[in-house]
């Protein structure tokens, strides 16, 4: 998200989710994919928000995912310090959304990093790769790009749609934000129809979370009784995502049947967030609607920010052990729910066709 929600309060901790797809990128079985290239928000921003905005202060990155991976963390393209690109590249960035962004978005707090921005940056990565591939005399400088035959066969990650979501939510009527879903949804599959046409085949979409179990949602829409469901969550936010991302399913299925080399994974991030928060407890996490940085309550502090409340300076720490929260800050998850999360997509069991991600590149036999 963006505003008091977003740029500034980013999670440049590595989205566990592309992090983790790294360490399949080599299976025994299955798909072999070269690269990956990802696309969103700040859900799975690793650095762009940062690299174009102004580094994001402690305690931000403290939890750092550095685990030993089959291959390097997929660097944040618009970071041109010590990145290397020859494993893909990320362009997911903070407050972006799926719709182009005019002046109400951005007015809004929005990133002007929208889809069709970050569209044009995989362009410029591609044309470029290929323009220096043919001077064979700059091989230190390609020793850091994809190989340009690796675009057809990378794997394309496509998570975004909440800040879409949180854009209507605070500027519009309920029957408005509704009525807004078919045109965003439009606008996701224009950009996979774009991808596709500029080579890229094996795509893994995720579905949008439930945007009305995130803390900002709770602590700035609190809701009635009758508008909070079993958990404590808006119930009409996740309402709206459960539309949202039913739209969605149903137009990757459609694009099956369009872009017939493609091979389209839809990702049910959704109920693997809303099962984690059901249970938490279950698996080691406390107060699922609560979170480790920043303080929201007789007075508010975002992450890493300093305030004066009553004369006296207060700073949005984190807390003691962020690994047992489910979100970060107010809007984003923290490391080890990033982590749990990605142990339930990645088999296959909430995806549709029912494939894992080493298989993520093979149509099913009886599709």
């Amino acid at each position: 998200m963006a505003g008091s929600w977003g740029l500034k309060k980013s999670l440049v901790v590595a989205a566990i989710v592309v992090a983790t797809v790294a360490s399949f990128l080599y299976p025994s079985r299955g798909c072999r994919f070269p690269a990956i290239y990802n696309f969103g928000d700040s859900n799975s921003d690793t650095g762009a928000a940062s690299a174009s905005f102004g580094r994001l202060p402690p305690p931000y990155g403290e939890t750092f995912f550095a685990e030993s991976l089959g291959l390097p963390l997929v660097n944040a393209y618009l970071d041109s310090i010590g990145s290397n690109f020859s494993h893909g590249a990320n362009f997911a960035a903070s407050g972006s959304t799926i719709q182009p962004v005019n002046a109400k978005i951005y007015g809004a707090g929005f990133s002007p990093f929208s889809f069709n921005v970050q569209l044009l940056q995989f362009e410029q990565l591609q044309d470029r790769t290929e323009e220096l591939y043919t001077q064979a005399e700059i091989s230190e400088i390609t020793s850091k790009l994809p190989k340009p035959e690796d675009i057809s066969q990378a794997l394309y990650i496509l998570d975004s749609g909440q800040n879409d979501l949180y854009y209507g939510l605070v500027t519009m009527t309920r029957k408005q934000v509704n009525e807004s879903i078919p045109y965003i949804i439009s606008q996701f599959a224009l950009f996979i129809e774009e991808l596709y046409q500029l080579g890229a085949r094996a795509f893994w979409i995720h579905s949008t979370g439930p945007v009305g179990c995130l803390p900002y949602s709770v602590i700035y829409f609190p809701p009635k009784p009758e508008n909070m469901d079993q958990n404590g969550c808006v119930k009409s936010h996740n309402e709206v995502a459960t539309e949202f991302n039913r739209l969605l399913k149903q137009r990757v299925s459609q694009l099956r049947v369009e872009l017939p080399d493609a091979v389209l994974t839809y990702v049910d991030i959704y109920s693997a967030k809303y099962s984690l928060i059901s249970e938490a407890n279950k698996h080691g996490f406390i107060d699922p609607l609560g979170y480790c940085c920043g303080h929201s309550g007789d007075y508010y502090v975002q992450c890493g920010k300093k305030a004066i409340v009553n004369g006296t300076e207060v700073v949005g720490n984190a807390c003691s052990d962020p690994s047992v929260y489910i979100s970060w800050d107010n809007v984003h998850y923290s490391h080890a729910a990033n982590r749990w999360v990605a142990h339930q997509i990645l088999d296959g069991s909430l995806s549709d066709p029912p494939i894992s991600l080493a298989q993520a590149c093979h149509k099913p036999v009886n599709s």
